[in-house]
């Protein structure tokens, strides 16, 4: 949106011209007057909203963040917004109540017409994060004795109530799902052809009780605008269409990279969730990781006799730990998107660990080399002097190189799987939790190998 046209609506609401901001305002889409409203303070959100005809209104409404639908419901009439709550898709519309206070909800509900008053509780009878949760009963079913006119008429008839016409749904008389079939093969058909004519009985089909998770997958692989909903009997409960199926995309997403940066899920945005909560959701995991760490004091303390005879090796501490930690990182990161994706599963644990081996292997041996050079070069051209000894001190911060880099690949490809065996969720094993847990062993596989090489010598 211009910002000449937003200074213009500012100008409007300012001196009081509400006809001519209303006419102004009927001439923009939907999503345009959502930026606009999102963009305002809570005062002009209000006078704007108020000027909408019922229709648009709806359709901005279902697009507003859950804060400002909030806003709304607070501060507009009840039996505007029991219009707009009416009007609402009954998937938007339980998103919606799913995010107020109980007792607020149960207001809402009666404030909902019978039939609409019906919808919204059944959808809300089922459990938290399943697709039933997102299903709309809005869509077009036909039956396979049809014409092709037959459902072109039913389609000019009803298909404005529904949520996508992309998908026709073809049903028995008991309400059992026996086909989809696209719109375009109507289209494309003559007006005489029956719809069994058109039929492969083929489908995707979701279930009400499925995890959402696995929709989304299911959404990806198949490639669809809509998917049907069916219970366990196969009858045609309703449908799941994708921009539900992006918004829980979207929020999951959110969820994992919070996860990622060693933190709770906020849940709510930056900006809006409460100081104190967003501490609370932060320190928990700071406090573990910082109990983590503590056990490298513990097994640097363990090897201070060593660290005493041969000082040298203090000065790599920080290049040995830090590199298997961002290995670790590095492949904790991967596996848990594959598993997002669907590229990776824990049936197939052992063809992770075969490939984190080879390429830890060859990473370590990349770094070790570089470890060995560095110590070589600083020796050799007077900038540090590491002692008669300095080749074996290379030697170790190599060997130890290769050995942590391995051990973080193989602990950071591993963990995410072990969690979601155990019906976790992966994303817990963030980056600085395997790093917290590399950083410890690490020590413990430098200072082995230390001691191994250097004995008799340094050691």
């Amino acid at each position: 949106m211009q910002p000449q046209t937003v200074e213009t609506i500012t100008s409007l609401i300012q001196e009081g011209e509400f006809f001519k901001l209303k006419q102004l305002l009927r001439d923009f889409q939907p999503s345009e007057l959502v930026a606009l409203i999102e963009e305002e303070e809570e005062r002009e959100q209000l006078i704007i909203f108020r000027l909408l005809p019922l229709k648009l209104a709806t359709e901005v409404f279902e697009y507003l963040d859950l804060e400002v639908q909030r806003h709304f419901l607070d501060n507009l009439a009840q039996d505007k917004m029991a219009d707009i709550l009416n009007e609402m898709s009954p998937d938007d519309r339980t998103a919606l109540l799913e995010f107020l206070p109980a007792n607020f909800v149960a207001e809402l509900v009666q404030s909902l017409s019978e039939e609409e008053r019906k919808v919204t509780l059944q959808l809300l009878g089922y459990p938290e994060y399943s697709v039933g949760r997102l299903m709309t009963p809005d869509y077009i079913a036909i039956r396979e004795n049809w014409t092709v006119q037959q459902v072109l008429d039913y389609i000019r008839q009803h298909g404005g109530q529904s949520e996508t016409l992309s998908m026709l749904y073809v049903t028995d008389t008991h309400g059992v799902l026996i086909d989809d079939i696209r719109i375009r093969e109507f289209l494309l058909a003559a007006p005489s052809a029956r719809v069994r004519e058109l039929m492969d009985r083929r489908y995707v089909s979701l279930t009400a009780n499925q995890d959402q998770e696995e929709a989304i997958n299911i959404f990806r692989r198949n490639d669809r605008n809509a998917l049907p909903v069916v219970s366990d009997q196969g009858i045609l409960l309703g449908i799941v269409t994708i921009d539900d199926i992006l918004s829980i995309r979207e929020e999951e997403d959110t969820e994992d990279i919070q996860k990622f940066g060693g933190s709770e899920a906020l849940d709510e945005p930056y900006l809006t969730i409460p100081l104190l909560r967003m501490v609370q959701k932060r320190a928990g995991w700071l406090v573990a990781l910082f109990l983590g760490e503590m056990f490298t004091a513990t097994a640097m303390q363990f090897f201070e006799g060593e660290l005493q005879k041969a000082v040298v090796l203090s000065l790599f501490v920080p290049l040995i730990i830090s590199s298997g930690g961002n290995a670790g990182s590095q492949a904790t990161s991967l596996i848990i998107r594959a598993l997002t994706l669907g590229e990776v599963t824990v049936g197939r644990w052992w063809e992770v660990m075969r490939r984190e081996l080879f390429s830890g292997l060859a990473l370590g041996a990349i770094l070790g080399t570089v470890g060995f050079l560095r110590i070589m070069v600083w020796q050799h051209a007077g900038l540090y002097n590491y002692g008669p000894h300095w080749a074996l001190v290379g030697i170790t911060v190599a060997l130890t190189l290769v050995g942590i880099v391995l051990w973080g690949s193989l602990a950071g490809s591993m963990l995410p799987l072990l969690l979601k065996k155990l019906g976790l969720d992966p994303a817990t094993s963030s980056a600085p939790f395997v790093a917290t847990l590399v950083d410890v062993t690490g020590l413990i596989i430098y200072f082995s190998v230390a001691l191994l090489i250097l004995r008799g010598t340094l050691l």
